[in-house]
């Protein structure tokens, strides 16, 4: 396990290849401010007409708010906005934070969100965690042990060390984790 430096920010403009593209990463000001400008334009309406012959629904449900910065991962969780937030939360609540690494237009992170956010006992434990879901890269190279790749989970404990020795199963992507690999996921959340 290695102990996290500086609270680096990653820089604004930069490039990484993601699977043979070059991803643009834009920067977390610039996540900042797009999440500042479309949080409130987010509403629920809910239908409450009846059609003639169907029954009405008479369960007292409220609607729930979508929570922007889950993205898809677990809208009932609380998840943070920024890697500094989250190492902060991490150490003054005494939690350890689970960080995905993702992008929304890979088809194995958005496998791995899906079987995630249907997985109960998973969303149950994620609970005990501070949680943070990144569509970029931090430049805190404690976080891409062995290369920067998506999907892939790390987890920090409240020390600030990454757990280093909580893997997945393969030995050349050692954080990357599929859909079948719920199980896993879950004994690693147990361990961290």
């Amino acid at each position: 396990a290695s102990t996290l430096g500086s609270l680096d920010r990653i820089a604004a403009g930069s490039h990484r290849q993601v699977g043979g593209e070059t991803q643009i990463c834009h920067g977390e000001d610039f996540l900042i401010s797009i999440l500042a400008a479309c949080g409130p334009l987010y509403t629920l309406a809910k239908d409450t007409t009846v059609k003639p012959g169907a029954k009405k629904d008479t369960k007292d449900s409220q609607p729930k708010l979508p929570q922007t910065l889950s993205r898809g991962w677990g809208d009932q969780l609380i998840w943070t906005q920024t890697y500094e937030e989250a190492l902060y939360k991490s150490k003054t609540s005494n939690k350890p934070l689970m960080i995905i690494h993702h992008l929304d237009e890979c088809p194995h992170s958005q496998a791995l969100k899906k079987a995630f956010a249907e997985n109960k006992e998973i969303q149950k434990l994620a609970e005990q965690f501070v949680l943070l879901n990144l569509v970029y890269e931090t430049t805190d190279k404690h976080l891409s042990p062995d290369g920067q790749y998506v999907p892939r989970i790390l987890f920090v404990d409240p020390s600030l060390t990454v757990r280093a020795d909580i893997t997945g199963r393969y030995s050349n992507r050692l954080y990357a984790y599929e859909p079948s690999d719920t199980a896993l996921l879950l004994d690693n959340m147990k361990k961290a």
